[in-house]
């Protein structure tokens, strides 16, 4: 973990006015004084600070603690706000962090590894030094991405995709139907790396890194991290299937399309597959284009570029973590609550998270949910280390590549190169 990073007290204070506190309908301050009859939470996902609150509510309820949500608006950096609590004594009893947040806080975050629930999940943000420092609340997956309706009326069945030659196989007989289906193409695969290079730089090159792994199995990861190493074999396999994407994407989205294009093309049944992750599924649940297309079923299937590969990547995009100096006992009172029956209720079917525990009996009514439980409760999800890789490298690196190889400037043998040379010459710069 990378040492706690300190801003200046005035800046963190004029952060801090401009983010929580000045002008704020409702403001909300963790006193470190509190009793462990109320304990407070910074939310980081402003579009469900409704559910949150009701979250809240139902504890206290229960329990009779009170639980005072601090929700940070969308755009904000919360690592700032957070400092800003922090330096003026006033830090949650539950904060909120993505993976490259903890390095801020080593060493003032609860080892949760004896807790129940962390035994239920194979979500929890886990630091090699300092133990289960972060609560999964919710999980995100990435895989191939697919309309069930069109796979079935093509004569495709999406568990028959089990490695490089079924997956062609897969494609050619769908392009064959491509007029009768409707289809503008296959897939909807967009290499474009201004404003979409965090798909292919690191989503995709995360299932090189993980794909058919077990969760802790950190084999490719290492490889890059030591000097931007590239397996060959590995690759080579997946820049296969990378051409295989390339073939069969949409002309008009392959090097300059954008996200939006992307997911209103897949949302209005234009595309048998796409290659973005369970995010998408509230923007096809909102959109007019997928209701219009029948509110197709979808699913995802594995980044099957070997044979046998099984797994889809899954993650929690950011975690809850425990403050040493808050009110420990009550913040973990809380976090068990919300891994059990009632709190898992009001997270899943209220603010519409796909649940990362095993045993969780709700699903959200988000079109990717029942897909994402289903790869967990059967054990068949990988990791996410692409957030391991150098910063940067992923969306202002090797996304460029991906561009070059769809663009015809590059063979599968060149992009393997390229690929390694643009990594090795990352890491060397560190």
């Amino acid at each position: 973990m990378k040492r706690k990073t300190i801003i200046p007290l005035a800046l963190v204070m004029s952060l801090l006015c401009l983010t929580v506190g000045c002008g704020q309908s409702k403001e909300v301050e963790a006193d470190a004084t509190e009793s462990a009859s109320s304990i407070s939470l910074l939310n980081i996902k402003s579009e469900v600070a409704t559910q949150m609150e009701a979250l809240g509510k139902a504890y206290e309820a229960e329990t009779g603690v009170k639980v005072n949500i601090i929700t940070v608006q969308s755009g904000v950096d919360a690592q700032a706000t957070l400092k800003g609590y922090y330096l003026s004594d006033q830090m949650p009893d539950i904060i909120a962090c993505e993976s490259s947040g903890f390095g801020n806080w080593e060493g003032l975050l609860v080892d949760m590894s004896d807790q129940d629930w962390a035994s239920r999940t194979d979500a929890a943000y886990i630091d090699p030094t300092y133990g289960t420092l972060g609560f999964p609340y919710t999980t995100e997956a990435i895989g191939l991405a697919y309309n069930a309706d069109i796979l079935s009326k093509a004569g495709v069945d999406p568990a028959s995709i089990t490695g490089p030659d079924a997956m062609k196989k897969a494609f050619e007989t769908i392009d064959a139907q491509k007029d009768k289906l409707g289809l503008k193409a296959v897939i909807g695969y967009c290499a474009e790396p201004e404003n979409l290079g965090w798909s292919a730089g690191n989503h995709i090159t995360g299932a090189y890194i993980d794909s058919g792994l077990s969760r802790t199995d950190t084999t490719y990861i290492d490889l890059m991290k030591n000097g931007g190493g590239i397996d060959d074999t590995r690759f080579s396999h997946f820049a296969e299937m990378i051409g295989l994407f390339n073939e069969y994407s949409d002309p008009d989205l392959l090097v300059d399309g954008t996200y939006d294009e992307q997911v209103a093309n897949f949302a209005a049944g234009k595309y048998a597959f796409v290659t973005q992750g369970s995010w998408i599924g509230a923007t096809l649940s909102a959109s007019d284009d997928y209701a219009k297309a029948g509110s197709f079923q979808v699913g995802m299937i594995p980044y099957a570029f070997e044979d046998g590969m099984d797994t889809i990547l899954t993650n929690a995009p950011n975690w809850w973590a425990v403050s040493k100096e808050g009110q420990v006992d009550a913040a973990l009172a809380f976090l068990q609550w919300c891994s059990e029956d009632n709190g898992q209720k009001i997270l899943v079917e209220q603010a519409g998270f796909a649940s990362p525990f095993v045993d969780s009996k709700y699903v959200a009514a988000d079109p990717f949910a029942p897909v994402i439980s289903s790869y967990i409760s059967s054990g068949k999800t990988s990791n996410w280390h692409w957030m391991e890789m150098a910063e940067g490298l992923g969306q202002n690196g090797f996304s460029f590549v991906y561009q070059k190889y769809a663009k015809g400037e590059l063979d599968a043998a060149g992009f393997l190169k390229e690929f390694k040379k643009v990594a090795s010459d990352w890491y060397s710069k560190l």
